[in-house]
């Protein structure tokens, strides 16, 4: 474990809410856990103002965010170990299915919920980063070659979320946001890589 310092950031190099990503993984193999595990954390400058406030009223010296408590445990349907082996897999009852992928994802807040006229912009965006970040994750697990999720044109700020996370992410060979004719310049195309 290390401590990371945001004062040691030079401030020209973060934006009005910076995205820190980090990457954990174990010094030595354990097969019962995960072989790494990715963590985020987005400050707003409201949020983090609020904490240097409280900071400063307690008079302590620092506060810190908790990025990750436990190491997690490998899942019992992670299939890894036995890449490369015959598997048969039996559907029995109560077995959990995986969805299926997609190879377009529209992240559009009305194709996601029915019950959106009532959410705020903050509570929209996260919908569709966690909606985005669920078909990732399948395309992924079903090794897909490519993803187009569609963020729409707009103010560009599910796409720049999006392009930020997308660039931490070891799967990805590349991406890009370029014309299409279904969706003009409102969907970026993701490109995998796998070992």
């Amino acid at each position: 474990w290390t401590e990371f310092y945001l004062h040691d950031v030079p401030l020209d190099h973060l934006n009005d809410s910076p995205r820190f990503e980090f990457d954990f993984s174990l010094v030595e193999y354990d097969k019962r856990r995960v072989s790494h595990h990715e963590a985020a954390l987005k400050l707003k400058a409201r949020q983090l103002f609020q904490k240097i406030r409280e900071t400063l009223d307690k008079n302590e010296a620092h506060f810190s965010y908790l990025l990750l408590g436990k190491y997690p445990v490998r899942p019992e349907d992670d299939f890894e170990e036995f890449a490369g082996k015959p598997v048969s897999v039996v559907n029995k009852p109560g077995n959990r299915q995986m969805s299926p992928p997609r190879t377009v994802v529209d992240l559009h807040v009305d194709k996601l919920t029915d019950d959106w006229k009532g959410m705020d912009n903050f509570a929209k965006l996260d919908m569709q980063i966690k909606a985005f970040e669920k078909y990732f994750d399948l395309a992924i697990a079903h090794r897909q070659d490519q993803l187009i999720v569609v963020h729409g044109v707009g103010k560009g700020v599910l796409r720049d979320e999006i392009h930020e996370i997308l660039r931490h992410k070891r799967e990805v060979r590349y991406f890009v946001n370029q014309y299409h004719p279904s969706f003009g310049y409102g969907a970026t195309e993701i490109h995998f890589q796998y070992p």
